[in-house]
């Protein structure tokens, strides 16, 4: 797998000079971990922003679930990726559902009712087959029409999209999307039963596949159409993205700007620094008021690989003294 390495993302300055909101103190490593998925930042802290926080230096904690379930706000949108690298992957399923004229659901909470039932029952079936529970994360989208600006009428285009964890076949997922009674004793006879189901609407289950950046082109994907309106759920048995207490003072301002404007982004150093991690993406990004941030992702290497490699480094160091 390739590394993404950013380009440089300078932010001009906006129009008139600004005055710095504070003298630059240090730079902060912050670190926020989900599964083997780890997301770093390299950013400088102000006289500022340090006083407004003073006396609230923490230890690991979860990352507080953004209020807003509204997937047009930047943060719940890292707080989905977050999410998404670190309870999915290869093989789970994506699954999108729409809703035939005869189906179409009057409000958004009745929409969020229909896909609340379907989950519901996938969920069961699980359980009846001797799965493990239904993991999931659910991301209902709509709009409306131009002529209706008080949002007074029915949505329109609405539809789901759901990531959940694989088990079921994808013929079952997509014939759960039904109003009707399954009869399971004639589907487990004859699978063609299900193609006499009627369905609520267009269902459609994909595999998912994953590079080096795991699941978020899938997340982006369902994050996509900004002039729609976007909520986000999920079950409540996923991994949380949790926060470790942050490393101060281990990066000067000279060092963090050598290291942007490398030609590896300063790949080599990195991977000397998370020496237990795979590099996926650097991205540094340039600020007029603070200067240089740099920000990474990256995975967490499989438990032997490690072992191996904290042997040899052990060995080296004993074979130098």
């Amino acid at each position: 797998m390739g590394i993404g390495i950013g380009t440089l993302r300078p932010r001009p300055a906006s129009l008139g000079a600004q005055p710095r909101k504070g003298r630059i103190m240090f730079y902060r490593e912050k670190k926020i971990d989900c599964g083997s998925y780890r997301e770093a930042d390299i950013i400088p802290r102000t006289d500022s922003a340090e006083r407004a926080v003073r006396g609230k230096r923490r230890k690991r904690q979860r990352v507080s679930e953004p209020k807003q379930k509204d997937l047009n706000e930047k943060n719940s949108k890292r707080y989905l990726v977050q999410l998404g690298n670190g309870n999915f992957g290869a093989g789970d399923l994506h699954v999108t559902f729409t809703y035939s004229d005869k189906y179409l659901p009057r409000t958004e909470a009745e929409a969020e009712r229909k896909i609340g039932n379907y989950l519901s029952r996938i969920a069961y079936r699980r359980k009846k087959l001797g799965l493990p529970p239904l993991k999931y994360i659910l991301v209902t989208e709509y709009g409306y029409a131009k002529d209706d600006p008080d949002h007074t009428g029915r949505p329109v285009r609405i539809h789901h999209h759901v990531i959940m964890n694989a088990g079921l076949d994808r013929d079952e997922v997509e014939m759960m999307w039904t109003a009707e009674r399954i009869n399971w004793r004639k589907y487990d006879a004859d699978h063609s039963y299900g193609d006499t189901v009627e369905r609520i609407g267009y269902v459609n289950a994909d595999r998912i596949q994953t590079n080096e950046n795991g699941i978020e082109a899938l997340c982006k994907y369902v994050m996509k159409n900004p002039k729609g309106k976007k909520r986000w759920s999920s079950s409540r048995n996923l991994v949380r993205p949790v926060e470790r207490p942050p490393a101060d003072g281990k990066y000067s301002k000279k060092k963090v700007e050598a290291l942007a404007k490398s030609n590896d982004r300063g790949l080599d150093f990195f991977q000397k620094r998370f020496h237990g991690y795979t590099i996926a993406e650097i991205r540094p990004e340039y600020y007029e008021e603070t200067g240089w941030h740099i920000y990474l992702k990256m995975w967490k290497k499989p438990e032997k690989k490690r072992q191996k490699k904290e042997g040899k480094r052990k060995h080296e160091k004993r074979s130098h003294v």
